[in-house]
């Protein structure tokens, strides 16, 4: 890439001058991970000749609308984990000199942060690194427990407010601008059939009953790094969508995503449906760290929020294909179909296991647990 027909390098090096970092610039490489935003790390050789890399990202802002505001999100959250646990690995994004952890210029919207050497999992099967990642989620959780949430924008307004995403879904099938209700008439009336328990969640939190916390809202495994030899893990990371929300919004996505037998997007949808020992992992894992955290109120509903959020999902994808998926990225014409149909038989699959998944949370949280 070339900023202004200047090499990247010049561009990465004014950057850090930006950033007031020290020493003298080596060389960089673009990461490619990752579909939103572009990183590069950038190579520093300082007093000494240590070496030392950092992370610079240009974000998208067609994405991410208000980048001033997800930034800071971003540095109230770090600034406070960092407190807390200052002698562990933290995510430290730099400031310019007017204390700013972002660079705006005609080039775009940058900011720099600590590279720091680890290992990531896109996918795994190995219970370990799950329950780790489990671990992971739920200390960011509780390590934010006595953030007050209100210090933060809502970045994506209604986010998880699944009966918004509903009532957009109903609005578009009646309208079908493109005529393809038809084609996806079974999975319209299984997911309407549903509404009232998938959401669930917002109604509770609508009526008071569960609190507003400090939510990572991408709870992919791929967002944990892990430590290269023991697997541990080390820091959670890919802050952008951190608003306030449920706690089940995080356990139930990373549910979604960790535990199902297929990938989401799989078009054999039949071989959909939760692995029990990754849904058992994962939650060992969360609770370790959140059930003295949590009410008894928000542990009832964790098993629940999986279901949740694989119909909410399903209902977005469902919506992005009855408009001609201008949200999703898409490979082929039905992809976003596909995806719906896989989303629609993991939640089906849930219910039918539903029972047992409350049982692995009872446990796991001690016999702390809503009756109510």
């Amino acid at each position: 890439m070339q900023s202004n027909h200047r090499p990247i390098d010049l561009k990465l090096k004014e950057i850090c001058d930006a950033f007031r970092i020290q020493g003298t610039y080596v060389s960089h490489e673009e990461i490619k991970v990752g579909n939103v935003n572009r990183t590069f790390k950038v190579n520093y050789r300082q007093a000494g000749g240590r070496a030392k890399s950092y992370m610079i990202q240009r974000i998208n802002t067609y994405a991410f609308r208000q980048p001033v505001l997800v930034m800071e999100n971003i540095d109230k959250v770090t600034e406070h984990i960092r407190a807390k646990r200052p002698d562990k690995v933290a995510l430290h994004f730099h400031h310019t000199v007017e204390r700013k952890n972002y660079v705006s210029d005609a080039d775009g919207f940058w900011r720099l942060f600590n590279y720091v050497p680890s290992a990531t999992y896109n996918t795994t099967d190995n219970l370990t690194v799950i329950r780790n990642a489990g671990e992971a989620f739920g200390e960011f959780q509780a390590l934010l427990e006595d953030f007050s949430v209100e210090q933060l924008h809502y970045t994506i307004p209604d986010f998880h407010d699944t009966r918004k995403r509903y009532a957009k879904l109903k609005e578009d099938v009646a309208a079908d601008p493109l005529g393809k209700a038809a084609e996806a008439r079974r999975e319209i009336d299984w997911l309407l059939s549903v509404e009232d328990r998938a959401c669930t969640l917002t109604d509770m939190y609508n009526r008071g009953e569960l609190p507003l916390r400090v939510t990572h809202n991408d709870t992919k495994i791929n967002n944990v790094l892990f430590d290269e030899r023991t697997d541990k893990a080390l820091v959670v990371i890919d802050l952008d969508t951190v608003m306030p929300g449920l706690v089940g919004h995080d356990f139930g996505d990373a549910i979604r995503f960790a535990a199902n037998f297929v990938e989401e997007d799989s078009p054999e949808a039949e071989k959909a449906g939760v692995n029990m020992e990754v849904f058992r992992a994962f939650t060992e894992g969360f609770l370790k760290q959140t059930a003295s955290t949590l009410t008894e109120r928000e542990i009832g509903t964790l098993a629940l929020s999986c279901f949740a959020l694989a119909c909410e999902l399903a209902g977005r994808f469902l919506d992005d294909y009855l408009l001609g998926s201008p949200y999703f990225n898409i490979d082929y014409p039905e992809h976003n179909l596909v995806r719906t149909r896989c989303q629609v038989a993991l939640a089906k699959d849930m219910l039918q296991k539903m029972e047992a998944m409350e049982a692995v949370v009872r446990e796991c949280a001690g016999g702390k647990n809503a009756a109510d």
